[in-house]
């Protein structure tokens, strides 16, 4: 199975071929973003370190609370 979570673009590196991605909770990871126009703000699905595509930010957002849900209930188990 293939997982792909959102995150949000705080910043583009020189490059333009790398951005720090906020994934919420204080996790950041630098992801790929040749495969994707984003811009900083953007909300990105990264899957296996690359963006592969750009999200709103009700869906993004939606998806990351599913996320911390499923989180709590294994936390609670």
């Amino acid at each position: 199975m293939c997982l792909a979570i959102p995150g949000k673009i705080i910043e583009i590196k020189k490059d333009k071929e790398r951005a720090t991605v906020d994934y919420g909770d204080g996790t950041k990871r630098v992801a790929n973003i040749t495969l994707v126009d984003v811009k900083t703000g953007d909300y990105i699905l990264v899957h296996a370190g690359f963006a592969i595509q750009i999200l709103d930010e009700k869906e993004a957002k939606e998806t990351l609370d599913l996320f911390r849900e499923m989180l709590s209930y294994e936390e609670d188990s």
